[in-house]
C-alpha cells in the first residue's frame, strides 16, 4: 500500500506536475528542459579566450586571447557562462527576474556548478539596491548563488557586496554609457570586507551583457583584497544584437 506521503506527492504532481523552464510545457521532471528548448540553449566551454572567456569557433591554442583582451585584459580573471543569451535562456532569466519564479534559480545552477573554478573560496552575488529589493521582494543573484553554494559546498556571501547608489535600468543603454552609471555604484560592506582578503571571490550574477556591472563589482573586491574575481552566470550576451 502506498503511502500518505507518496500518494499526497502523487496528488501534487497531477495537480502541478513540473514544467520546462523554457517553455512551459509538462515535463517528466522539475528543473528539466523539454527536448526542443534543450537542443536550442548554446552551452558555453572551452576553446575560449584565455582571459575573458569568449568562445572561440575553433582551438586557438593554449594561453590565445580575443582582440578585446588583446589591447586591454579585464580585471577579472574570465566569464564564466552556462549558456549563451538566446530566445530560451532569455526566457527562463525573465521568468524568474520579473515572473517571480524563483524555483528557476535551481535550474540555472546545474549547468553554472559545472564551470565554478574548482579553488574557488566565496561565492558574491551582485547585489540590487536596497529600493530596488524591496519592489522584487528577492535578489536573483543571491538566489543563484546560495543555490551554487548547497550544490558545491562552497559559502555565499550575499551582504558582502553592496550597491551603494542606485542606478537606471541598463537595458538599452551602450557599452561606455553602462560604464559611466555603474562606477563607483559598488563597496564592500565594512564588517565584511575581512572575508574577501586574499580569497578567490566568484561575482554570481544572470546574465551578463556589455561586463559594465561586473567590471564594477570587481573592482570593489579587489579594492577590498580580493586576490582574483571569476564571473558565474548564467547566459552570456555575445551577439551585439541582443544586447
Amino acid at each position: 500500500m502506498p503511502t500518505a506521503t507518496a500518494m499526497l506527492t502523487t496528488l501534487v504532481d497531477l495537480a502541478l506536475p513540473p514544467r520546462c523552464p523554457g517553455c512551459g510545457i509538462v515535463t517528466r521532471e522539475p528543473h528539466r528542459f523539454c527536448a526542443g528548448c534543450w537542443s536550442s540553449l548554446r552551452f558555453i566551454g572551452p576553446p575560449w579566450c584565455a582571459a575573458c572567456n569568449t568562445p572561440f569557433a575553433y582551438d586557438r591554442g593554449a594561453g590565445a586571447l580575443c582582440g578585446p583582451c588583446v589591447e586591454q585584459r579585464p580585471r577579472h580573471n574570465g566569464v564564466r557562462a552556462a549558456v549563451a543569451y538566446g530566445d530560451v535562456a532569455r526566457a527562463v532569466a525573465l521568468r524568474l527576474k520579473y515572473g517571480g519564479r524563483t524555483g528557476l534559480a535551481r535550474t540555472m545552477t546545474g549547468p553554472m556548478s559545472r564551470l565554478l573554478p574548482p579553488d574557488a573560496d566565496l561565492l558574491v552575488p551582485v547585489p540590487l539596491h536596497r529600493t530596488r529589493l524591496w519592489s522584487r521582494g528577492f535578489n536573483q543573484a543571491a538566489l543563484i548563488a546560495a543555490e551554487i553554494g548547497r550544490r558545491c559546498g562552497v559559502p555565499s556571501e550575499p551582504l558582502l557586496l553592496r550597491r551603494r547608489r542606485k542606478t537606471v535600468v541598463l537595458r538599452g543603454l551602450g557599452a561606455a554609457e553602462r560604464a559611466r552609471t555603474v562606477a563607483g555604484a559598488f563597496d564592500l560592506a565594512a564588517p565584511a570586507a575581512a572575508r574577501v582578503r586574499g580569497k578567490h571571490a566568484v561575482l554570481v550574477d544572470d546574465v551578463y551583457t556589455s561586463g559594465a556591472t561586473a567590471d564594477a563589482c570587481t573592482r570593489a573586491l579587489l579594492r577590498g583584497g580580493a586576490a582574483r574575481v571569476t564571473v558565474l552566470c548564467w547566459a552570456r550576451v555575445l551577439d551585439a544584437d541582443d544586447d
